[in-house]
Order: structure tokens, then C-alpha cells, then sequence
């Protein structure tokens, strides 16, 4: 394996090592309280909810009563039915004591932008800390998930990555994950929501898998984010490169400075590092036009051009009513994120099966984690290893940042 990298690394990240101790002491400083709104879940018909202490239930008009420790509400009319009594508002908000809510899903939920919910399958629970909006919007209701953000980011992280890996790839994990989420908030002023619960943004599974390593991580990081130009950066990550990082502009067709193309050899040892697929080519087509793209019956399909990193960044697609040339990340989107684990792919065969075979997973913009654990394993710090995939950023206490400016579309 070509080491260069790691050479490189060395010599042109040494300062960021030096920095990382200043970093330290100033995120134990005091930062501006920060909370966060986690979509759970989307189109809700009815949910369970208990507590280990009577609830709290407020409407949209600030009229507030206690009931008991359990509690159910359905999507009725324009309103609620709350225990079978029926609330006209059109919103509500619960909280409990210090130990948080429980809520149970019943039913599936559909999916957001083409991401299942993360608590919509049938009889899937979540345990939260902080307060549970339920906002009504068409025949059922959002579930938004109101949160200390560092309690939100003690619940991405072993959502995330593994907590048993080492613990500067975690403390890196947790200050992506409080960017990410800093940014999309300064951002959303006009949403319900700052943030889903899902790959959609970041994975959020409330408070299942926060351990000791978790807590270390995210408390020895509180307060800290990636910011380039004192803002909050958007902090993009994903499991597996498997070679250069890729370029937010191949991916999204935005310019962020920050999300530049990296070499990372160090996530040799992913499980998703190569991989082989298959998916029906009916199947294909009808999610084609399900998503609004006029095909006919699809004869052949080929790359048509690469990006800098070796992905897929448009294909050309022939089909009885003439040609569709689609970027590489919708076909990811069309056909599935499992099913297409990645853009760095080769087309085997066609026939009524799309034989693929690939490395990596995910849109490798921005931080690697199977080479940001390789990185902590060699020792280098959650500063280093950040400020390498996000080049020209700073680590900044969350309370100095200013808004950020996305780019142009």
C-alpha cells in the first residue's frame, strides 16, 4: 500500500496536532444552550407514548394538563383524539421528568424524500430526552423530537459508527455530528424541523447504544465544531471511500471549499470496502417513472462520465423512447442506497438482471469513517483527522460561530 498519504499527513496537519490541546480546554467553556428538532417520523396515524412520571401536555395555545403516564393519540379531523378525548389544535407538545419519553410506532410510516423513517416500522419503540412536538399535516401528524443538542449527538454517534471503536474516531464522529447539525439548524428557520432521523441527514436512534465510550466522546468534544470562515461547515460523511474522497460538486452540484477530494487508503479493512449487486431492470424502470423521469424499456446503459475519484457521475441510459442521461447518485437514489452500497461502480451484464460490482459505500464527500478509525488507530487525534478531511477548516466553540452561507445551487 502506498503510504504517501500518511507522509503527508504527518508533515502538513502537524500544527492542527498542537492546536487540538487549545481546542480542548476551550470546549469546556461555556457555549450558548443549543437545542435541536429531530423529525422521528412522518405521516403518524396514532402513537403511544409513556414515561416513568405523569406527562405534561401542552396545545398550540399554551394550554397545558397533567395525565397519567401513558398516553395515546390519533390523527382525528383537523385535530387529535388524546386517550379517546378529542383536542382541536393543531399541535401538541408533551414532555416528561428527567428520564424522558418512550414512543411506540404501531403502523409504518411512509417514507421522506425517499428515506424510511427510522420509527415508523410497525411496533418500533425510541426512547428521548427533552420534548415530543406532534404537529398535524395532512391526514396524520409529524413526531418532532425537541433535544439538548449534545444529547442528540450522544445519540447519532453509536448510530453512526461503533462504540467500541477508538476513541478519537468517536470524539470525530460527535463533532461532525454536532456540525452537521448546527448547520442544518441555522438553516431552517422556516421548517418544521432541523434535522431527520435518518440517512437523510444523520442516523438518530434517541437514547439506545450511548455508553460510557459515548458519553467520554461527546463530553470531552462539547461545544466543538468543523467551521471554515467562522461558520459551521456542512459537514458531510459516509461509511467507505475506498479511494479518493469525492468533490461535493461531482455529487450535488454545489461548490462548498471544504469538501475537496482527499486521498484515504486507510479504510482498506472496511466490510463495505468491495462488493458485488444485482437489481431487476423492470424494477429499475418502474422506479424511473415513479420518480418522474419518462423511459420506456430500457435496451442498455453505460457510464458516460467519471469523476476525479474513479465514481460514476452520469450514465447514459438507451431506451425505446430515446436516451436519459442520469447522474450516478440517482441511480443510487432510484434503484436504493443498500442496493447501490456506492457510485464507484462497473456494469458486468445486462439483461433482466443489472449485474454491478463497486467499492465503498456511501457519497465519500467528506469524512471517511472506516479511514477516519484507521487514522485514530495510528494515532493521530479527532483534530488531525477532521481538519484532513475537511481541508482549511478550524475547530471553534459552537458559541463563537456565525451562520453559514450555503452555495449556489
Amino acid at each position: 500500500m502506498d503510504l504517501s498519504p500518511v507522509k503527508q499527513l504527518r508533515g502538513t496537519l502537524y500544527r492542527a496536532i498542537v492546536a487540538g490541546a487549545c481546542l480542548l480546554s476551550l470546549s469546556s467553556g461555556t457555549e450558548a444552550a443549543e437545542s435541536i428538532r429531530v423529525l422521528l417520523s412522518a405521516d403518524v396515524s396514532r402513537l403511544d407514548i409513556r414515561a416513568d412520571s405523569p406527562l405534561w401536555v401542552t396545545d398550540a395555545q399554551g394550554r397545558g394538563q397533567a395525565l397519567r403516564a401513558q398516553v395515546q393519540v390519533t390523527a382525528a379531523g383537523t385535530g387529535f383524539l388524546q386517550n379517546g378525548v378529542r383536542m382541536q389544535t393543531e399541535q401538541l407538545t408533551l414532555h416528561a421528568g428527567a428520564q424522558g419519553l418512550t414512543l411506540t410506532f404501531p403502523r409504518p410510516a411512509r417514507k421522506l424524500n425517499g428515506a424510511a423513517m427510522s420509527s415508523g416500522d410497525s411496533g418500533t419503540e425510541i426512547s428521548v430526552s427533552g420534548v415530543v412536538h406532534l404537529v398535524r399535516r395532512g391526514k396524520g401528524f409529524l413526531v418532532i423530537n425537541r433535544v439538548d443538542i449534545e444529547e442528540y449527538v450522544k445519540g447519532v454517534v453509536p448510530a453512526e459508527v461503533s462504540s467500541t471503536w477508538h476513541p478519537e474516531m468517536l470524539k470525530a464522529q460527535a463533532v461532525a455530528a454536532r456540525t452537521y447539525a448546527l448547520y442544518q439548524q441555522m438553516l431552517s428557520a422556516t421548517r418544521d424541523y432541523d434535522v431527520a432521523s435518518t440517512v437523510q441527514d444523520q442516523v438518530y436512534r434517541g437514547k439506545e447504544g450511548i455508553d460510557v465510550g459515548i458519553l467520554r466522546a461527546v463530553e470531552d468534544t462539547r461545544g466543538l465544531v468543523v467551521t471554515y470562515q467562522d461558520a459551521p461547515i456542512f459537514a458531510a460523511f459516509s461509511s467507505t471511500a475506498a479511494g479518493l474522497t469525492e468533490d461535493a460538486m461531482n455529487v450535488w452540484s454545489k461548490d462548498y471549499p471544504y469538501l475537496k477530494g482527499v486521498e484515504c487508503p486507510f479504510d482498506l479493512t472496511s466490510p463495505y470496502y468491495q462488493w458485488k449487486s444485482s437489481f431487476k431492470i423492470d424494477t429499475l424502470e418502474q422506479n424511473l417513472r415513479q420518480q418522474g423521469f419518462s423511459v420506456g424499456t430500457i435496451a442498455t446503459m453505460a457510464p458516460l462520465l467519471f469523476s476525479r475519484g474513479g465514481r460514476v457521475a452520469k450514465l447514459r441510459i438507451l431506451h425505446s423512447g430515446g436516451e436519459l442521461i442520469l447522474r450516478g447518485e440517482e441511480l443510487r437514489k432510484v434503484v436504493g442506497y443498500t442496493v447501490i452500497p456506492s457510485t464507484q461502480f462497473a456494469i458486468e451484464s445486462i439483461g433482466q438482471d443489472v449485474v454491478l460490482s463497486g467499492f465503498g459505500a456511501g457519497h465519500a464527500v467528506g469524512m471517511c469513517q472506516w479511514g477516519a478509525k484507521e487514522l485514530a488507530e495510528l494515532g493521530y487525534s479527532f483534530s488531525t483527522i477532521l481538519q484532513y478531511y475537511y481541508p482549511g477548516t478550524e475547530l471553534q466553540n459552537m458559541a463563537l460561530t456565525k451562520p453559514p452561507t450555503p452555495p449556489p445551487s
